[in-house]
């Protein structure tokens, strides 16, 4: 009611206004004049309080205005009158400049909010320039440079404001862990294209962006991070680098220090340090919980791409559980049902990944043991598993707006040890067990008739599986078929309703975790056939290639990985640049 009471009081304001009613100044803005209360417009800014004010006014009825085109003082005193002011992009800035000249904060934080709201590979640089000088614009500042940092491959290629920043900023960004780079080739690329925009000037300056041996400079060019063959064919033989003098003793002592040469010297040693260091992930996986050693374990773990290896993130004090399912949904981490050795759990709890800290939240109508999980439209859903009796059909729905599950249309099949995703707005969920023999089948819920119905089955039976989407396509992977467990992968298209067989794994695996990090496949741990293992491998689109990475610090089964992204403090979840070693998994 209060605010219907001030949206009608400022209308019949602007109503009066508009109609020159009760009008006691005129604006003066070059040749155009506004009528004006000054009442109003001393409740929308302490300049106009102090301009109206019998100190400097000396009675008189008009007011000069100078440095303001009519047109924005028009939008300014429509704001002060009615709170409301069409931002578009051919006034924001100066609409932001002048608000901020005399002091109206909402209308800075509007246009603030509506740059913000228009943040681009094309337009970040200018946005992070145009709000470097203002105080009150310090949040979309920081918001700019970290757009930028986030999206530097885009703004390389489709920024032409890269070419008129400063040399300055150029080594602040390029300088920084946070640049989210998978290639560094990248970063070498964007220098040359910046001294291209004026060679003469620029070029000198090739010098000051490679790296030096000191711990003063920022971190600028990895260049050990680059492909050897990039390394000699585009950096230590381009004619910027041979042509300039002060290149020479950085790519003498680089070349030595890449290729391991003479790296005696404790400056040889840091440097080498320093062409290595890996840039900070945007998105880092975690791997939680799961059988190990013959139990469950709480162990939690957090896979740092960029510098190959995993990092402990087991809290003090945790319930071990395996055999769960987990999710991401805003900002935080579910975990979902699960085994203890003891206890069958119908159990939730969310992580909160800013604060990591557990909190339990509404438990599940049944105990879910193998669960299989996913989410859609801001829901999580939970299907089959275990109850401890009985393998399940049922399945779940939970809303956290309102804290509550809800039961959906059951399964046709009974299914244990199945693996969900979605996809075009639709669950899929692929294989499992059934209490006597491992699903080939798969069948898709759609949220919108409450309804499953089967898809095209498998080419292999598998229970135990990972079950990812990507490209518009369900990838089933692994898993146990009765007999043996499984290297092979298969891919649904459902355009047309079939399966078919890519690249297997490494190692055969069942009961692991399988997400996408940065466009690539991971499969993490599981059981091999005779054991659980601590072994990762890596599924290369590009070239239809399995590889190993880092292995985790310890062999589990049943665990439940997930994928974090968009942290406000990636560093809590990543390896210690400053103390890891080069080129070490660890």
């Amino acid at each position: 009611m209060e605010n219907e009471i001030n949206f009608t009081a400022f209308s019949v304001f602007d109503e009066v206004r508009l109609e020159g009613e009760h009008t006691d100044a005129i604006i003066r803005v070059k040749d155009t004049e506004f009528k004006v209360h000054k009442i109003i417009l001393c409740g929308c800014s302490p300049y106009f309080r102090a301009l109206f004010s019998t100190k400097w006014s000396n009675g008189q009825h008009f007011y000069e205005i100078s440095d303001v085109s009519p047109q924005i003082m028009s939008l300014i005193i429509q704001h002060a009158y009615t709170r409301s002011v069409p931002i578009t992009e051919e006034n924001v800035q100066e609409l932001l400049v002048v608000a901020d000249r005399i002091l109206i904060k909402d209308l800075v934080d509007a246009c603030c909010g509506f740059l913000e709201s228009q943040l681009c590979p094309e337009n970040c640089i200018g946005i992070f320039m145009f709000t470097e000088h203002f105080q009150s614009c310090s949040k979309l500042h920081e918001k700019a440079m970290f757009y930028i940092l986030e999206h530097f491959k885009n703004v390389v290629v489709l920024s032409q404001e890269l070419q008129e920043l400063p040399l300055k900023h150029l080594e602040e960004f390029i300088g920084q862990d946070e640049l989210n780079i998978q290639e560094e080739e990248i970063v070498f690329e964007a220098i040359l294209r910046w001294i291209e925009h004026d060679p003469q000037e620029r070029k000198i300056h090739i010098a000051t962006l490679l790296p030096k041996q000191t711990v003063s400079l920022l971190f600028q060019v990895r260049m050990g991070l680059m492909t050897s063959d990039y390394y000699e064919n585009n950096v230590k033989s381009n004619p910027l680098v041979t042509d300039n003098e002060f290149c020479s003793h950085v790519i003498d002592s680089a070349t030595k220090a890449l290729y391991n040469l003479n790296i005696s010297e404790l400056s040889s040693q840091y440097l080498r340090k320093q062409l290595m260091r890996p840039r900070l992930p945007p998105t880092v996986l975690l791997a939680i919980g799961g059988w190990s050693t013959g139990g469950p374990t709480n162990k939690i773990e957090a896979y740092d791409v960029r510098a190959d290896c995993w990092v402990n993130l087991t809290p003090e004090v945790d319930t071990p559980k395996a055999y769960h399912g987990t999710v991401v949904l805003d900002g935080f981490v579910y975990c979902i049902g699960g085994f203890d050795g003891v206890n069958y759990f119908n159990s939730v709890r969310k992580f909160d990944i800013t604060n990591q800290t557990w909190h339990e939240v509404a438990p599940m109508y049944e105990r879910r043991c193998y669960v299989s999980v996913t989410v859609l439209d801001g829901h999580i859903y939970a299907m089959g598993g275990y109850d401890g009796n009985i393998r399940l059909n049922s399945a779940e729905r939970y809303d956290p707006k309102t804290n509550q599950w809800s039961h959906i249309a059951s399964m046709n099949e009974h299914r244990s040890d199945a693996a969900a995703v979605t996809l075009h707005g639709k669950v899929y969920i692929c294989g499992g067990f059934s209490g006597n023999d491992c699903h080939f089948t798969a069948e898709v819920f759609d949220p919108k008739t409450n309804q499953w119905s089967f898809i095209a089955p498998m080419m292999n039976r598998r229970s135990g599986l990972g079950v990812i989407s990507y490209g518009n396509r369900v990838y089933a992977v692994g898993g146990f078929d009765g007999a043996d467990r499984l290297r092979s992968v298969e891919r649904y298209n459902p355009d047309t309703d079939s399966w078919r067989a890519i690249e297997p794994m490494i190692t055969p695996r069942s009961n692991f975790g399988l997400e996408v990090l940065e466009d690539r496949i991971y499969a993490v741990g599981g059981f091999n056939g005779s054991s659980t293992t601590d072994n990762v491998e890596c599924f290369n689109w590009e070239t239809n290639y399995w590889y190993e990475v880092c292995d985790m610090t310890i062999s589990r089964s049943a665990l439940s990985c997930c994928i974090l992204s968009g942290l406000p403090e990636v560093i809590k979840y990543t390896a210690n640049r400053d103390s890891l070693p080069t080129g070490v998994c660890q």
